[in-house]
């Protein structure tokens, strides 16, 4: 039963990071609404999180209908904080992969991300207060050959915070949005993209989670977890973009499974 403590909404938690952050929030004193497809897995949260700080909402964030419904389902909870985390990656050639495929993750990965952001945002706007945390990636900091797709739509995700941070910024709102981007993960995110493996370190998502909202609360645009993808936020800003496909390439490269 939600007892009227602070309130997070975490899309995408299933497993990976989104579960991390569901598990840090309950232990912060949040009480956690879990959102995914997968309700064996939700399930499972939320016994390991105990209903009294958790419930289960599942949704289809690759239909409008299915963020829409999510919003209005989770009014009643008065929200606090969204994690807006779902979303999903392909590996392989552009003209190799799925079309379908990748309609499917320019859904979930933009179109609901958008959906969510900008519902959540009129709300906290209104009462001046709440945090926004769109997770994206380091990917979207470069053009990125194998995974063309999922690199421009984090890329998305991040040029679309930036923009609404300024846009608060000067009417002097309390509502921080933040944007997340981390290097790999060690998460399911591999095995679902089709990718073997990556060539740089991976973090765990439970550090990525851990780290993330402890920059939210600092209220920092950009988070990015590690050396790596900081160092990369400079470079990309003086290397030229060919070159920048040329390295992420042989970072995406990988073997298909």
């Amino acid at each position: 039963m939600y007892n009227k403590k602070r309130s997070a909404l975490v899309t995408g938690a299933s497993s990976g990071i989104g579960k991390a952050f569901a598990k840090k929030l309950a232990k912060d004193g949040f009480f956690v609404i879990i959102s995914g497809r997968r309700m064996d897995a939700l399930n499972n949260l939320q016994k390991e999180l105990g209903k009294d700080c958790c419930a289960v909402i599942p949704a289809d964030l690759s239909t409008e209908k299915g963020c829409i419904d999510l919003y209005a389902r989770v009014k009643p909870y008065n929200i606090d904080m969204l994690i807006n985390n779902a979303g999903f990656g392909l590996f392989g050639e552009f003209t190799q992969t799925s079309l379908s495929k990748e309609l499917e993750m320019i859904d979930v990965n933009i179109k609901a991300m958008h959906i969510l952001f900008k519902l959540f945002l009129k709300d906290f706007v209104k009462r001046d207060s709440g945090y926004i945390l769109n997770v994206a990636s380091s990917a979207g900091m470069l053009p990125g050959p194998l995974m063309s797709t999922y690199y421009s739509s984090k890329s998305y995700v991040i040029r679309q915070t930036q923009a609404v941070r300024e846009e608060l910024r000067r009417k002097k709102s309390k509502v921080c949005v933040s944007v997340l981007c981390p290097g790999p993960v060690n998460t399911n995110f591999n095995n679902n993209a089709g990718v073997d493996r990556f060539t740089i370190h991976s973090i765990s998502a439970e550090e990525c989670a851990e780290y993330a909202l402890k920059m939210l609360k600092k209220r920092r645009l950009m988070i990015m977890p590690t050396l790596t993808v900081k160092l990369l936020a400079v470079a990309v800003k003086v290397v030229p973009a060919e070159i920048c496909a040329v390295g992420a390439y042989f970072v995406v490269s990988g073997k298909k499974r």
